[in-house]
């Protein structure tokens, strides 16, 4: 079977005719993806808008509703608190109050200990509404006992009404059998202020329950009442009520979005979540209850809220997929048609591919797109022909420059003593000189010889690099050797350099040079530094009295030189600035710092050791990276 991509690639009618229907695939599609994205949040809206319109209604009505309980239970306790030293007319008001209001399922009346003495430590007038049929009982006994449980003890210790969370009457262990009550309970107290007892009114949850239920804005939607806790009061699913809460998947299968969910109901807040809510995508619309801190959910299944907007999507999408199907079998024939006389131009191009540049192309009288590639190909001809004759020549002459660069640093390098020792007939002078350009060709240089037992040495850089400094190198390395021969102070030599190098210097080039002379029996050293590195003495950077300028900048009197009277067993060094500012990849330099403590230790090394060891240090610093200046050692001692 072949491979699509090779079946693309193989005809250029496919590959035009998918990049148009592509690019109106682009076009379709990104108009109606922006169509439907406005339409689903146009329809998102108005399905929470809607929603949370009805989720406030149920919540009024439900809240009508508690009213309704918390309004009898205020109209009614004045009674009892009237009468609060005839024990037995509390029985008459618990059943009055359930007379007068039907709707409630219970009523009790229930006092501290021993409140009436002559009814002993429990007293607790309830009475129960039973379909219509009333029954009044005293309710408190040892195994009953009312004073700790939730109803009596919440509003003696809020000093303020309070509704309690529902429970199932009488049997907890049975929640389907029994009926689910929550109880409005409110403070009582004497005319003193003192608190005497709890007067409680019970409604049944069922009445609540079916209330909520009535509101479906959607098929599949429904309602659920969660109290602080998180446990269920309403659900659809009986078998969860005061069983299971909010968290209960949580446990097994952690879930964040409905434990955020969870914990914003339990605070009270009003809003809406989009989550996984009982194995379905789901908006879920909450609200608090009142006062009770209760808190009810409107769940509604997104695929209730985008159904319709759903199926026809799936029908527009089907519809532009098998539109752009046909556009692209009827563009490939047309493309295909138009574009076969560039089979034989294809031929016609492998045959000049092949190395036959003067193979004649067929002439072509079109005028359009393909007529002017055909004269391309023509004009490339052509051009390819006068490249490589140009690209032979280069060639040639590219080779002949790297051989005379080569020829110029052989020259360069020969220009330099390089035979250590230097003089192998004296036992004092222990002497080595090292000299690595940055490119083939430099501009550092270093020179020395011997004449009447006076040892002349230099260390010179000079600015710029490559040919134009090897060039001012060699003058100045000739200069140094005629002048200094003729028995001349280092500074005497610096000055008349200087004054030649000055002449006819249109390019500004200049060297910065350290000269130096040792009168070998004495061990005195005369110096002269033109702007160069201060140099190393046993260690420690050379103190310099004076300053002088490079040499070559402009003219000068006289430089200043300066004398070390014995120099006999210590160790100097002369370098240029390819050392202490050797540069690594990350543009940081070896610095005095680390060049001073790469020389403490050497003191009982050997010259060619010396400058091996920095070699070391500055190929270790590089780390491989390309040197950015010429390196140049020299390191000198004389043994008495």
């Amino acid at each position: 079977m072949k491979n699509p991509r090779d079946y693309i690639r193989t005809s250029l009618s496919r590959r035009l005719s998918i990049i148009i229907v592509l690019m109106a695939s682009i076009f379709f599609l990104g108009s109606l993806g922006f169509l439907f994205v406005e339409s689903r949040k146009a329809v998102r809206e108005e399905a929470l808008n809607g929603a949370a319109q009805v989720l406030d209604n149920t919540v009024q009505r439900v809240n009508v509703l508690m009213q309704r309980v918390e309004i009898a239970s205020d109209n009614f306790m004045w009674l009892p608190l009237r009468h609060l030293d005839v024990a037995d007319s509390m029985f008459v008001y618990s059943r009055r109050i359930l007379t007068c209001n039907p709707d409630l399922n219970g009523c009790s009346i229930a006092f501290e200990p021993n409140y009436f003495p002559d009814k002993g430590h429990y007293f607790s007038a309830y009475t129960l509404n039973d379909n219509g049929k009333f029954d009044t009982t005293q309710e408190g006994n040892p195994s009953y006992d009312y004073h700790y449980m939730d109803w009596y003890q919440a509003p003696k210790l809020l000093d303020e009404p309070v509704w309690i969370e529902p429970f199932a009457d009488f049997n907890p262990e049975d929640v389907y059998a029994e009926e689910i009550i929550a109880s409005y309970c409110r403070p009582m107290k004497d005319s003193k202020g003192r608190y005497v007892g709890t007067f409680s009114t019970d409604i049944s949850m069922e009445w609540i329950s079916k209330t909520i239920s009535e509101v479906k804005p959607y098929p599949n939607s429904y309602c659920i009442m969660i109290g602080q806790s998180g446990t269920f009061f309403v659900h659809p699913d009986t078998t969860k009520l005061l069983r299971e809460s909010i968290f209960t998947p949580t446990l097994e299968h952690p879930d964040t979005a409905l434990t955020n969910l969870g914990h914003a109901m339990q605070r009270g807040e009003t809003g809406v979540r989009k989550l996984v809510f009982e194995g379905k995508e789901s908006y879920v619309f909450y609200k608090p209850l009142g006062i009770t801190g209760w808190s009810v959910a409107m769940v509604c299944p997104e695929s209730d809220i985008f159904g319709g907007y759903m199926r026809l999507y799936k029908i527009v999408i089907f519809i532009v997929i098998v539109g752009l199907i046909l556009m692209r079998l009827a563009f490939s024939r047309i493309i295909k048609r138009e574009l076969k006389p560039l089979n034989t131009l294809a031929q016609q191009a492998e045959t000049i591919a092949s190395g036959q540049f003067d193979k004649t192309l067929p002439r072509d009288n079109r005028i359009d797109e393909i007529g002017k590639l055909t004269h391309s190909f023509s004009d490339m001809q052509h051009s390819l022909v006068n490249y490589i004759s140009e690209l032979k020549r280069t060639t040639a002459v590219k080779a002949s420059i790297e051989s005379e660069l080569k020829v110029a640093s052989d020259i360069q390098m020969g220009m330099i003593p390089r035979v250590f020792p230097p003089f192998p007939e004296r036992q004092d002078i222990d002497l080595y000189a090292l000299m690595t350009p940055a490119k083939v060709v430099g501009g550092d240089l270093y020179d020395y010889f011997l004449q009447n037992e006076r040892l002349y040495f230099c260390v010179g850089d000079v600015s710029g690099k490559g040919i134009p400094a090897a060039m001012f190198m060699a003058i100045t390395r000739d200069l140094f050797r005629i002048i200094a021969q003729q028995n001349r102070s280092p500074w005497e030599i610096a000055t008349m350099m200087n004054n030649f190098l000055v002449k006819d210097n249109d390019q500004s080039m200049f060297v910065t040079m350290f000269i130096g002379m040792v009168d070998l029996p004495k061990g005195r050293l005369e110096y002269c530094n033109c702007g160069h590195n201060v140099p190393i003495l046993d260690g420690k950077f050379l103190e310099m009295g004076s300053t002088n300028q490079p040499l070559g900048l402009w003219e000068c009197k006289a430089f200043e030189g300066e004398v070390i009277e014995d120099i006999r067993n210590r160790q100097l060094l002369v370098y240029t600035d390819g050392l202490n500012e050797a540069e690594n990849d990350r543009q940081d330099r070896l610095g005095d710092e680390r060049l001073l403590e790469a020389m403490q230790g050497t003191e009982q090394l050997s010259s060619e050791e010396v400058i091996h060891r920095l070699q070391v240090v500055v190929n270790n610093h590089r780390a491989g990276a390309e040197p950015n200046d010429d390196l140049t050692l020299l390191c000198l001692s004389i043994r008495k």
